[in-house]
């Protein structure tokens, strides 16, 4: 059934896990007495459970082309069959067996996804105050997957424009008593007006140079709030955010708590309602085409500035409303809460969704954001097991975990009668 080549590469598998996390799994110090105790059923366990795993995933990707024609039998899209019928039909891609291929299979999922997350309220308070998070960081991803997964952009201060939209809510309403609802768009507007000032300078580079310069670009405006304190209260921040009002009724802390939750699952809609209309438009067949090829898309009439600048602009729109949703939550700012880790977070959840695919994102920022919290019963093991089950993703699926489609059209050698 196995071949002995691949036992051979499932027990290198189990060794290196053995040794990786040996210092954490079998060792343990005693502090106090300064004892050592060896705990060698943990290192056996992990050995064991590692090489059957790697044994498993093997045993599936060679069977990979059957399992993705057995797949194919029930998520082929209604357009691909009729289209087989005529003069054109898909060719499959090999980039991987889970796809955003079938329309009413995404529309089923995000329905019962929308249903789920309107009952979600009722079941506790902590509960909610999580997913609240998680759905303001789909908001971060989706805006980021324009940028990135989309028009090909390394963009490593993202974080910047989610700043924009939270001080713009904390400031305006400081000094000029603006409410929520009157910042959510103003908070959006300047996040992108602060898109296009990045993506001016910026329009010669590519790869790790620009990487770099928006990397700067994240850190220049987190130290300038910190250091602009006649403005910003510097390193103390801002307390005392109002909440969103609800036509001016009075709300309890469980009602506030609830309110805020399906703002967020509203702005998550809307997200997600206005990247897929974008991916599908001309704008986004644009940024697309600039991806692949910067120089081919430009020879074909595609103009190049204006392309990278709305990708900047309509990135940094959803941050700005998210920040102002994070403002609107928390109560306070600081710099401190837009770190260039916030930007990684938010670059991984794009990574390990698949860049390009909105359902990934979306998947992808509930795992980054709710498996930490989730996984605080087991203690000091938490991130262990959060960094290792991201690297093993990162090893087996590289391309995320629901691929973007991509399809290829050939034509029949039959032709028309």
């Amino acid at each position: 059934m196995f071949k002995l080549s691949e036992i051979k590469k499932s027990l290198i598998v189990a060794l290196w896990f053995i040794f990786l996390t040996f210092p954490i799994m079998v060792i343990k110090v005693n502090t106090i007495e300064n004892v050592i105790f060896w705990r060698w059923r943990n290192m056996f366990m992990i050995g064991i459970g590692s090489f059957v795993i790697s044994l498993v995933w093997r045993y599936f990707q060679e069977n990979e082309e059957s399992g993705r024609k057995t797949l194919a039998l029930f998520t082929e899209n209604p357009l691909t069959k009729r289209m087989k019928m005529g003069s054109l039909s898909e060719r499959p891609t090999k980039d991987g067996v889970i796809r955003e291929s079938n329309p009413v299979i995404q529309r089923t999922f995000y329905g019962l996804l929308i249903v789920v997350a309107l009952l979600f309220p009722f079941v506790n308070q902590y509960q909610t105050t999580i997913l609240t998070t998680a759905l303001m960081y789909v908001i971060l991803g989706l805006g980021l997957n324009i940028a990135v997964g989309l028009a090909g952009l390394l963009h490593l201060g993202y974080v910047a424009f989610y700043a924009v939209g939270a001080y713009t809510y904390a400031l305006f309403n400081m000094y000029y008593g603006v409410s929520f609802w009157v910042a959510l768009p103003l908070g959006g507007i300047l996040a992108t007006l602060f898109g296009i000032a990045l993506g001016i300078p910026v329009l010669r580079l590519r790869g790790d140079y620009l990487a770099i310069v928006t990397l700067g670009f994240g850190e220049m405006t987190r130290i300038t709030l910190e250091n602009w304190d006649a403005v910003t209260h510097g390193p103390s921040g801002i307390a005392q955010i109002p909440k969103p009002g609800l036509m001016g009724l009075e709300l309890t802390t469980q009602q506030g708590i609830m309110y805020v939750y399906y703002l967020a699952v509203g702005l998550a809609v809307l997200t997600v309602f206005a990247t897929y209309r974008l991916q599908n438009s001309r704008i986004g067949r644009a940024l697309m085409a600039m991806r692949e090829d910067e120089i081919a898309s430009q020879a074909m009439g595609i103009n190049i500035t204006r392309t990278k600048l709305t990708a900047f602009a309509l990135s940094a729109f959803f941050a700005g409303m998210a920040g102002v949703l994070f403002a609107a939550k928390t109560g306070f700012i600081n710099p401190q809460s837009f770190t260039f880790m916030e930007s990684a977070i938010i670059l991984s959840i794009v990574v390990l969704g698949g860049m390009g695919s909105i359902l990934g994102v979306i998947i992808g920022a509930l795992i980054l954001i709710l498996l930490p919290e989730y996984l605080r019963e087991v203690g000091n093991y938490r991130m262990l097991l959060f960094g290792a089950s991201m690297v093993v993703m990162m090893i087996f699926r590289p391309q995320g975990i629901i691929a973007n489609v991509r399809k290829v059209y050939k034509i029949d050698k039959g032709g028309r009668d």
